[in-house]
């Protein structure tokens, strides 16, 4: 009877909380590890609009860059709508953006044209991302059949990505961030997306290699040098015999 009276005694003792680290109130990662200080020191206002198409498993990776574009842009210059199919009706306004004459997809199909190869006979347009892993990103245009009837581009760029910290599947491969801010200088002919959005990713990945972090080849290249330590399924082998000209992160 005692030991059980002293188990008890034991259950009925309040665990410790947990230690928690600040967080910042606007990009809601730990104090420490914050990158708001990089972000352009006023929103940047393109006359375009983002609109990113987000698999719900993006949202759990604690080394994302969407919230670095939407929090680099004006208030309501990102939106972010979230799901494996689009539109469905928990996504206001959506279905009315993507039947907009001026709205666009950023996806390499055969029918796509250079971005930099538009009319501009609209005052802005709504770009459409995908913010997911290419495997997804085509699950999503599949499900997807109201993206099929947007006029698709894609971007054509020497970029490299400086998401040095993260495995990328080709050489040419952009982070949704560095994808956005390409787009955007080439849609309004500003550098300034170019130089300013990408600084809390510079930021971001200065910290992590300071504290452990390695650089990241991508599949690619570990492929051709032969040091990819897995197999390569069909799915990988055909997209890298592909052209890379926009590959997600």
């Amino acid at each position: 009877m005692e030991e059980i009276q002293a188990w008890e005694d034991l259950s009925n003792i309040p665990a410790d909380p947990p230690i928690m680290r600040d967080l910042c109130r606007n990009c809601e990662r730990p104090k420490v590890v914050c990158w708001c200080s990089a972000l352009p020191p006023k929103r940047l206002n393109p006359e375009s609009n983002i609109i990113l198409l987000q698999h719900p498993a993006e949202e759990k990776r604690c080394l994302r860059t969407a919230p670095m574009l939407q929090l680099g842009l004006a208030e309501n210059k990102c939106l972010i709508y979230k799901g494996k199919k689009f539109p469905l009706p928990k996504h206001d306004n959506l279905e009315d953006i993507l039947k907009q004459p001026n709205t666009i997809l950023l996806y390499p199909s055969k029918n796509a044209i250079d971005i930099r190869d538009l009319n501009y006979d609209a005052n802005f347009y709504n770009l459409i991302l995908i913010d997911s892993t290419w495997p997804q990103a085509k699950a999503i245009y599949a499900s997807s059949p109201m993206l099929h009837k947007i006029k698709q581009v894609k971007l054509v760029t020497s970029n490299t990505s400086s998401y040095i910290i993260r495995t990328q599947p080709t050489e040419g491969c952009l982070s949704t961030l560095e994808t956005a801010a390409e787009a955007l200088s080439q849609l309004e002919n500003n550098s300034i997306y170019n130089e300013q959005l990408i600084q809390p990713l510079h930021m971001l990945c200065k910290y992590q290699l300071e504290n452990g972090a390695v650089t990241h080849q991508s599949k690619e290249f570990l492929i051709r040098t032969r040091t990819y330590p897995k197999l390569i399924g069909k799915r990988l082998s055909k997209l890298l015999k592909s052209t890379n000209e926009y590959v997600l992160e």
